[in-house]
Protein backbone atom coordinates (compact mmCIF):
# COMPACT_ATOMS: atom_id res chain seq x y z
CA UNK A 1 0.00 0.00 0.00
CA UNK A 2 1.35 3.17 -1.01
CA UNK A 3 0.56 6.13 1.98
CA UNK A 4 -1.22 9.03 1.24
CA UNK A 5 -2.73 11.55 3.37
CA UNK A 6 -6.50 12.35 4.29
CA UNK A 7 -8.38 15.89 4.67
CA UNK A 8 -7.83 14.83 8.07
CA UNK A 9 -4.24 15.70 8.02
CA UNK A 10 -4.84 19.05 6.40
CA UNK A 11 -7.31 19.70 9.05
CA UNK A 12 -4.38 18.54 11.63
CA UNK A 13 -1.98 20.59 10.41
CA UNK A 14 -4.56 23.79 9.75
CA UNK A 15 -5.25 23.48 13.02
CA UNK A 16 -1.88 23.65 14.30
CA UNK A 17 -1.27 26.92 12.69
CA UNK A 18 -4.04 28.76 14.08
CA UNK A 19 -3.12 27.41 17.34
CA UNK A 20 0.59 28.18 16.60
CA UNK A 21 -0.97 31.88 15.70
CA UNK A 22 -2.87 31.99 19.14
CA UNK A 23 0.78 31.03 20.63
CA UNK A 24 2.69 33.92 19.22
CA UNK A 25 -0.33 36.67 19.47
CA UNK A 26 -0.15 37.64 15.52
CA UNK A 27 -2.81 37.54 13.24
CA UNK A 28 -1.45 35.64 10.08
CA UNK A 29 1.67 33.03 8.76
CA UNK A 30 3.68 34.10 5.72
CA UNK A 31 5.78 30.99 4.91
CA UNK A 32 8.79 31.05 2.56
CA UNK A 33 9.12 28.03 0.90
CA UNK A 34 12.57 27.47 -1.31
CA UNK A 35 12.86 27.05 -5.05
CA UNK A 36 11.18 23.75 -6.38
CA UNK A 37 14.84 22.49 -7.30
CA UNK A 38 16.56 22.95 -4.07
CA UNK A 39 18.54 19.57 -3.89
CA UNK A 40 18.47 17.59 -0.78
CA UNK A 41 17.19 19.27 2.62
CA UNK A 42 14.97 21.81 0.47
CA UNK A 43 13.30 24.60 3.03
CA UNK A 44 9.74 23.53 2.31
CA UNK A 45 7.27 24.23 4.58
CA UNK A 46 4.82 25.96 2.40
CA UNK A 47 4.26 22.24 1.42
CA UNK A 48 3.67 21.48 5.04
CA UNK A 49 0.01 23.77 4.40
CA UNK A 50 -0.42 22.76 0.56
CA UNK A 51 0.76 19.28 -0.33
CA UNK A 52 0.94 20.74 -3.52
CA UNK A 53 4.35 21.30 -5.60
CA UNK A 54 7.21 22.66 -3.54
CA UNK A 55 8.49 26.43 -4.39
CA UNK A 56 5.73 28.78 -3.05
CA UNK A 57 5.13 31.39 -0.35
CA UNK A 58 2.09 30.60 1.45
CA UNK A 59 0.29 33.83 3.13
CA UNK A 60 -2.16 31.99 6.10
CA UNK A 61 -4.81 34.65 7.73
CA UNK A 62 -6.33 33.52 10.89
CA UNK A 63 -9.54 33.83 9.62
CA UNK A 64 -9.29 31.86 6.10
CA UNK A 65 -7.59 28.99 4.36
CA UNK A 66 -3.81 29.24 2.94
CA UNK A 67 -3.19 31.18 0.05
CA UNK A 68 -0.49 30.04 -2.13
CA UNK A 69 1.69 32.36 -3.72
CA UNK A 70 3.60 30.38 -7.17
CA UNK A 71 6.27 31.43 -9.41
CA UNK A 72 4.91 30.35 -12.86
CA UNK A 73 2.06 29.41 -14.70
CA UNK A 74 3.21 26.18 -14.64
CA UNK A 75 1.99 25.29 -11.17
CA UNK A 76 -1.66 25.99 -12.00
CA UNK A 77 -1.04 24.02 -14.76
CA UNK A 78 -0.29 21.63 -12.71
CA UNK A 79 -2.99 21.83 -10.48
CA UNK A 80 -5.84 21.72 -12.99
CA UNK A 81 -4.67 18.58 -14.01
CA UNK A 82 -4.00 17.15 -10.47
CA UNK A 83 -7.86 18.48 -10.07
CA UNK A 84 -8.89 16.15 -12.90
CA UNK A 85 -7.57 12.94 -12.25
CA UNK A 86 -9.25 13.19 -8.30
CA UNK A 87 -5.42 13.61 -6.71
CA UNK A 88 -5.45 15.14 -3.34
CA UNK A 89 -5.31 18.87 -3.42
CA UNK A 90 -5.40 21.10 -0.39
CA UNK A 91 -5.82 24.27 -2.00
CA UNK A 92 -8.77 25.87 -3.76
CA UNK A 93 -8.50 27.37 -7.48
CA UNK A 94 -9.14 30.59 -5.68
CA UNK A 95 -6.21 30.44 -2.97
CA UNK A 96 -3.71 29.80 -5.80
CA UNK A 97 -1.69 32.55 -7.62
CA UNK A 98 1.22 33.67 -9.54
CA UNK A 99 2.38 36.12 -7.62
CA UNK A 100 5.82 34.46 -5.56
CA UNK A 101 7.10 38.24 -5.12
CA UNK A 102 6.52 41.20 -2.76
CA UNK A 103 3.83 42.93 -4.34
CA UNK A 104 1.93 39.60 -4.12
CA UNK A 105 2.61 39.09 -0.50
CA UNK A 106 1.59 43.01 0.24
CA UNK A 107 -1.71 42.24 -1.88
CA UNK A 108 -2.94 39.85 0.29
CA UNK A 109 -2.09 40.81 3.59
CA UNK A 110 -4.01 44.12 2.67
CA UNK A 111 -7.37 42.25 1.07
CA UNK A 112 -7.51 40.84 4.72
CA UNK A 113 -6.63 43.75 6.47
CA UNK A 114 -3.71 42.84 7.88
CA UNK A 115 -1.37 46.06 6.79
CA UNK A 116 -1.61 47.15 10.35
CA UNK A 117 -1.28 43.60 12.00
CA UNK A 118 1.42 41.17 13.53
CA UNK A 119 2.55 38.36 11.50
CA UNK A 120 4.26 35.41 11.92
CA UNK A 121 7.16 34.61 9.27
CA UNK A 122 8.71 31.29 8.74
CA UNK A 123 11.93 31.87 6.91
CA UNK A 124 13.52 34.81 8.48
CA UNK A 125 15.48 32.12 10.89
CA UNK A 126 18.25 29.52 10.12
CA UNK A 127 17.67 26.38 9.36
CA UNK A 128 20.22 24.15 10.67
CA UNK A 129 22.49 22.15 9.35
CA UNK A 130 22.13 22.86 5.68
CA UNK A 131 20.81 26.92 6.04
CA UNK A 132 22.79 28.50 8.67
CA UNK A 133 21.86 31.66 7.53
CA UNK A 134 17.92 32.95 7.32
CA UNK A 135 15.98 31.36 3.77
CA UNK A 136 13.96 34.56 2.63
CA UNK A 137 15.33 36.32 0.10
CA UNK A 138 16.68 40.21 1.48
CA UNK A 139 15.15 42.04 -2.26
CA UNK A 140 11.73 40.26 -1.56
CA UNK A 141 11.70 40.89 2.04
CA UNK A 142 12.82 44.60 2.18
CA UNK A 143 10.14 45.11 -0.38
CA UNK A 144 7.50 44.07 1.57
CA UNK A 145 8.83 45.78 5.21
CA UNK A 146 8.94 49.09 2.94
CA UNK A 147 5.11 48.62 1.58
CA UNK A 148 3.99 47.90 5.07
CA UNK A 149 5.57 49.81 7.30
CA UNK A 150 2.72 50.02 10.14
CA UNK A 151 2.69 45.96 10.19
CA UNK A 152 4.47 44.15 12.80
CA UNK A 153 6.63 41.28 11.33
CA UNK A 154 7.58 38.45 13.78
CA UNK A 155 10.05 35.45 13.45
CA UNK A 156 8.08 32.30 14.27
CA UNK A 157 10.46 29.30 13.03
CA UNK A 158 11.11 27.29 16.24
CA UNK A 159 7.43 27.90 17.38
CA UNK A 160 6.41 25.87 13.61
CA UNK A 161 9.53 23.38 14.42
CA UNK A 162 8.27 22.59 18.16
CA UNK A 163 4.61 21.71 16.74
CA UNK A 164 5.68 19.83 13.38
CA UNK A 165 9.29 17.74 14.92
CA UNK A 166 6.71 14.91 16.77
CA UNK A 167 4.82 13.90 13.37
CA UNK A 168 1.75 11.91 13.14
CA UNK A 169 0.49 8.48 12.46
CA UNK A 170 0.23 9.71 8.49
CA UNK A 171 3.55 11.29 8.53
CA UNK A 172 5.06 8.73 9.64
CA UNK A 173 4.07 6.47 7.77
CA UNK A 174 4.78 8.05 4.68
CA UNK A 175 8.52 8.43 6.12
CA UNK A 176 8.50 4.47 6.91
CA UNK A 177 8.33 4.41 3.52
CA UNK A 178 10.23 6.67 1.86
CA UNK A 179 13.03 4.35 4.43
CA UNK A 180 11.70 1.27 2.52
CA UNK A 181 12.97 2.87 -0.61
CA UNK A 182 16.08 4.42 0.65
CA UNK A 183 16.87 0.96 1.95
CA UNK A 184 16.49 -0.64 -1.25
CA UNK A 185 18.83 1.94 -3.06
CA UNK A 186 21.73 0.94 -0.72
CA UNK A 187 21.16 -2.27 -1.83
CA UNK A 188 21.59 -1.39 -5.51
CA UNK A 189 24.98 0.14 -4.62
CA UNK A 190 26.62 -2.63 -3.02
CA UNK A 191 25.41 -5.18 -5.76
CA UNK A 192 27.12 -2.57 -7.57
CA UNK A 193 30.31 -1.80 -6.13
CA UNK A 194 33.17 -3.79 -7.19
CA UNK A 195 36.76 -3.19 -8.61
CA UNK A 196 36.78 -1.97 -12.02
CA UNK A 197 33.62 0.18 -12.03
CA UNK A 198 33.27 3.80 -10.95
CA UNK A 199 31.30 5.90 -8.15
CA UNK A 200 29.59 6.89 -10.30
CA UNK A 201 28.47 3.86 -11.27
CA UNK A 202 27.62 3.25 -7.39
CA UNK A 203 26.03 6.72 -7.67
CA UNK A 204 23.62 5.78 -10.74
CA UNK A 205 22.27 2.50 -9.41
CA UNK A 206 21.54 3.72 -5.68
CA UNK A 207 19.46 6.72 -8.05
CA UNK A 208 17.85 4.60 -10.45
CA UNK A 209 16.92 1.97 -7.93
CA UNK A 210 15.10 5.44 -6.14
CA UNK A 211 13.55 7.00 -8.93
CA UNK A 212 11.89 3.11 -9.81
CA UNK A 213 9.91 3.17 -6.75
CA UNK A 214 9.22 6.75 -6.99
CA UNK A 215 10.95 8.30 -4.66
CA UNK A 216 12.91 11.94 -5.25
CA UNK A 217 16.56 11.27 -4.58
CA UNK A 218 17.80 14.95 -5.12
CA UNK A 219 21.53 13.72 -5.40
CA UNK A 220 23.73 12.27 -2.35
CA UNK A 221 27.44 12.43 -0.86
CA UNK A 222 29.92 10.00 -1.73
CA UNK A 223 33.48 9.29 -1.64
CA UNK A 224 35.59 6.05 -2.19
CA UNK A 225 39.56 5.46 -1.50
CA UNK A 226 41.70 3.38 0.78
CA UNK A 227 41.40 6.07 3.56
CA UNK A 228 40.08 9.66 3.88
CA UNK A 229 38.48 12.07 6.53
CA UNK A 230 35.97 14.12 4.28
CA UNK A 231 32.11 14.34 3.16
CA UNK A 232 30.58 15.71 0.86
CA UNK A 233 29.27 15.74 -2.84
CA UNK A 234 30.82 13.91 -5.67
CA UNK A 235 33.85 15.94 -6.78
CA UNK A 236 32.90 15.30 -10.87
CA UNK A 237 29.51 16.96 -9.70
CA UNK A 238 30.82 20.46 -9.33
CA UNK A 239 34.66 20.32 -10.55
CA UNK A 240 35.17 18.77 -14.56
CA UNK A 241 36.88 15.69 -13.90
CA UNK A 242 36.54 12.02 -14.55
CA UNK A 243 34.54 9.79 -11.64
CA UNK A 244 37.32 7.88 -9.37
CA UNK A 245 37.68 4.12 -10.66
CA UNK A 246 36.97 1.80 -7.62
CA UNK A 247 40.10 -0.71 -6.91
CA UNK A 248 40.40 -3.87 -4.66
CA UNK A 249 40.79 -2.56 -0.78
CA UNK A 250 38.86 0.85 -1.07
CA UNK A 251 35.91 2.06 1.29
CA UNK A 252 32.80 3.67 -0.83
CA UNK A 253 30.80 5.92 2.17
CA UNK A 254 27.40 7.77 0.56
CA UNK A 255 24.75 9.51 2.23
CA UNK A 256 21.44 8.63 0.39
CA UNK A 257 18.91 11.22 0.51
CA UNK A 258 15.33 9.53 -0.43
CA UNK A 259 12.22 11.67 0.05
CA UNK A 260 8.83 10.40 -1.13
CA UNK A 261 5.91 12.77 -0.11
CA UNK A 262 8.21 15.36 1.38
CA UNK A 263 9.26 12.96 4.22
CA UNK A 264 12.72 12.95 3.75
CA UNK A 265 14.81 9.48 4.98
CA UNK A 266 18.54 9.17 5.28
CA UNK A 267 20.88 6.15 5.12
CA UNK A 268 24.79 6.20 5.56
CA UNK A 269 26.30 3.41 2.76
CA UNK A 270 29.70 1.90 4.19
CA UNK A 271 31.11 -0.21 1.30
CA UNK A 272 34.03 -2.48 1.82
CA UNK A 273 35.70 -3.69 -1.27
CA UNK A 274 38.14 -6.58 -0.79
CA UNK A 275 39.94 -5.99 2.45
CA UNK A 276 39.61 -2.92 3.79
CA UNK A 277 42.39 -0.77 6.07
CA UNK A 278 41.96 -2.07 9.42
CA UNK A 279 41.56 1.65 10.81
CA UNK A 280 38.79 1.10 8.69
CA UNK A 281 37.39 -1.79 10.41
CA UNK A 282 38.13 -0.44 13.67
CA UNK A 283 36.63 3.34 12.73
CA UNK A 284 33.23 0.78 11.62
CA UNK A 285 33.41 -1.14 14.59
CA UNK A 286 33.54 2.70 16.88
CA UNK A 287 30.50 4.18 14.50
CA UNK A 288 28.53 0.80 15.59
CA UNK A 289 29.19 1.30 19.09
CA UNK A 290 28.19 5.41 18.89
CA UNK A 291 24.45 3.78 16.94
CA UNK A 292 23.97 1.46 19.85
CA UNK A 293 24.52 4.27 22.15
CA UNK A 294 22.22 6.48 20.42
CA UNK A 295 19.68 4.27 20.25
CA UNK A 296 19.38 3.38 24.09
CA UNK A 297 19.00 7.14 24.89
CA UNK A 298 16.67 7.72 22.42
CA UNK A 299 13.71 7.70 24.24
CA UNK A 300 10.50 10.05 25.39
CA UNK A 301 11.91 11.62 28.94
CA UNK A 302 15.43 12.10 27.57
CA UNK A 303 16.82 15.31 25.24
CA UNK A 304 18.45 15.43 22.46
CA UNK A 305 21.69 16.26 23.95
CA UNK A 306 21.63 13.35 26.15
CA UNK A 307 21.96 11.44 22.88
CA UNK A 308 24.43 13.64 21.51
CA UNK A 309 26.56 12.55 24.48
CA UNK A 310 25.81 8.98 24.56
CA UNK A 311 27.22 8.59 20.92
CA UNK A 312 30.36 10.90 21.67
CA UNK A 313 31.50 8.49 24.17
CA UNK A 314 32.39 5.62 22.23
CA UNK A 315 34.28 7.81 19.44
CA UNK A 316 36.01 10.16 21.94
CA UNK A 317 36.87 6.62 24.19
CA UNK A 318 38.71 4.97 21.18
CA UNK A 319 40.85 8.56 20.55
CA UNK A 320 38.55 9.70 17.22
CA UNK A 321 36.81 12.30 15.90
CA UNK A 322 33.94 13.17 14.07
CA UNK A 323 33.69 14.72 9.79
CA UNK A 324 30.05 15.64 10.25
CA UNK A 325 27.00 15.37 12.47
CA UNK A 326 26.63 11.92 14.60
CA UNK A 327 23.06 12.29 14.40
CA UNK A 328 20.50 15.46 13.58
CA UNK A 329 16.20 16.20 13.57
CA UNK A 330 14.40 15.38 10.77
CA UNK A 331 11.21 16.28 8.79
CA UNK A 332 11.89 19.15 9.57
CA UNK A 333 15.26 19.59 10.17
CA UNK A 334 15.99 21.88 13.32
CA UNK A 335 18.53 19.71 16.07
CA UNK A 336 22.13 19.18 15.27
CA UNK A 337 25.07 17.54 16.95
CA UNK A 338 28.38 19.29 16.63
CA UNK A 339 31.04 18.91 14.22
CA UNK A 340 34.43 20.49 12.93
CA UNK A 341 36.71 20.37 15.26
CA UNK A 342 38.41 16.98 14.46
CA UNK A 343 39.90 19.01 11.72
CA UNK A 344 42.70 19.87 13.12
CA UNK A 345 44.13 16.83 13.70
CA UNK A 346 44.59 16.85 10.06
CA UNK A 347 48.56 17.08 8.80
CA UNK A 348 47.42 19.73 6.48
CA UNK A 349 44.95 21.83 8.91
CA UNK A 350 47.89 24.46 9.51
CA UNK A 351 48.14 25.46 6.25
CA UNK A 352 44.41 26.57 6.19
CA UNK A 353 42.60 29.65 7.65
CA UNK A 354 40.41 29.59 10.42
CA UNK A 355 38.44 26.29 10.99
CA UNK A 356 35.46 26.98 12.87
CA UNK A 357 33.37 24.32 15.18
CA UNK A 358 29.55 23.63 14.30
CA UNK A 359 27.82 23.95 17.90
CA UNK A 360 25.22 21.30 18.68
CA UNK A 361 22.13 23.07 18.68
CA UNK A 362 19.16 21.85 20.12
CA UNK A 363 20.48 20.37 23.41
CA UNK A 364 17.52 21.01 25.80
CA UNK A 365 14.90 19.61 23.01
CA UNK A 366 12.98 17.13 25.34
CA UNK A 367 12.43 13.82 22.93
CA UNK A 368 8.53 12.78 22.72
CA UNK A 369 6.89 9.80 20.48
CA UNK A 370 7.01 10.31 16.83
CA UNK A 371 10.19 12.81 16.20
CA UNK A 372 12.42 11.20 13.71
CA UNK A 373 16.17 11.80 13.56
CA UNK A 374 19.17 10.59 10.91
CA UNK A 375 21.81 8.36 13.08
CA UNK A 376 24.97 8.83 11.14
CA UNK A 377 27.38 7.54 13.46
CA UNK A 378 30.69 8.71 11.84
CA UNK A 379 34.97 8.44 13.37
CA UNK A 380 38.02 8.82 11.90
CA UNK A 381 41.11 6.66 13.42
CA UNK A 382 44.37 7.44 12.27
CA UNK A 383 42.74 9.40 9.35
CA UNK A 384 40.15 6.92 8.11
CA UNK A 385 36.89 7.64 8.35
CA UNK A 386 33.82 4.95 8.68
CA UNK A 387 30.23 5.96 8.54
CA UNK A 388 26.76 4.33 8.66
CA UNK A 389 23.57 4.26 9.95
CA UNK A 390 19.79 5.08 9.02
CA UNK A 391 16.56 7.05 9.96
CA UNK A 392 15.19 6.25 13.33
CA UNK A 393 11.90 7.86 15.13
CA UNK A 394 11.68 7.98 18.54
CA UNK A 395 8.66 5.32 19.78
CA UNK A 396 6.46 5.12 23.43
CA UNK A 397 8.93 3.27 24.82
CA UNK A 398 12.08 3.88 22.73
CA UNK A 399 13.93 3.90 19.61
CA UNK A 400 12.49 2.52 16.23
CA UNK A 401 14.68 1.98 13.08
CA UNK A 402 13.05 2.57 10.14
CA UNK A 403 16.21 0.39 8.20
CA UNK A 404 18.74 -1.95 8.96
CA UNK A 405 21.02 -2.55 6.01
CA UNK A 406 22.90 0.35 6.69
CA UNK A 407 23.89 0.33 9.93
CA UNK A 408 26.63 -2.22 9.21
CA UNK A 409 29.54 -1.78 7.05
CA UNK A 410 29.08 -3.73 4.36
CA UNK A 411 31.19 -5.99 2.23
CA UNK A 412 30.76 -6.45 -1.06
CA UNK A 413 30.42 -9.61 -2.53
CA UNK A 414 32.28 -9.10 -6.27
Amino acid sequence: MIPTYSLAERDRRWALARELMDAEQVDALVVYGEHESSGPAPFAPDVYFTNERPGAIVVFPRDADPISLVWSPMHVADHIEARRRGEACWTAPRDMRVAKHAPGVVEVLKEHGLERARVGVIGLEPYPPFHFNPIMPYGLWSSVLEQLPQATFKPVWLSFLLRTIAQSDEELAVLRHSAGIGEAMARAMLEEARPGVTEADVYAAGMAAGFRLGAAAPGMLIQSGPGYACWGPPAWSYRPQAPRVIEDGDVIMAEVFCTYGMRESQHQVAIAVGDVHPDVEEAAEVARASYEAGLKALRPGNTFGQVVEAMKQPMEAAGGWNVHPLVHGLDPYGTVCGFGSGMRNLPEAAEYGLIGEVPTIGSDLPLAPGMAFAFEPNCVINGRLANLGGTVVVGPDGAVELNSLTTTLLHSAR
